[in-house]
């Protein structure tokens, strides 16, 4: 048997296309990085980028392999599903670190959000 089989060109031209969105995906993020000023800013477009470009190639790899073996290969799946997950945590302890870093060093910084209603009313 050969290991090495030829796949269709809509596969390859399939998986080529995902790869490279994922790369643009990449690539926009670290400009985020560069055009922002602020470090709020600066956190948005790399976590969702990054997220972005993982689930391109994970379906890229569920593509290429599943027709390699002639059957469904999603456990490729995992990484992006995590990543869906623990991205936008990360990001937001992320942000309530600096923010308290910012309000500890005195700098002006919007209120605290309280948990709490003032008014007994509602």
């Amino acid at each position: 048997m050969n290991s090495l089989q030829i796949l269709p060109f809509w596969v390859e031209v399939a998986t080529a296309v995902l790869l490279l969105a994922s790369s643009l995906f990449a690539f926009t993020g670290a400009l985020g990085l560069l055009r922002f000023k602020d470090y709020f800013q600066r956190m948005h477009p790399p976590a969702l980028a990054s997220t972005l470009g993982a689930w391109c190639v994970a379906l890229a790899s569920i593509l290429y392999f599943s027709w390699l073996k002639h059957g469904p290969v999603v456990h490729a799946w995992l990484i992006p599903i995590l990543l869906s997950i623990t991205v936008p945590v990360t990001t937001l302890l992320l942000a309530r670190a600096a923010l308290f870093r910012k309000r500890t060093a005195g700098e002006a910084v919007p209120a605290e959000v309280s948990s709490h209603r003032s008014d007994s009313g509602h």
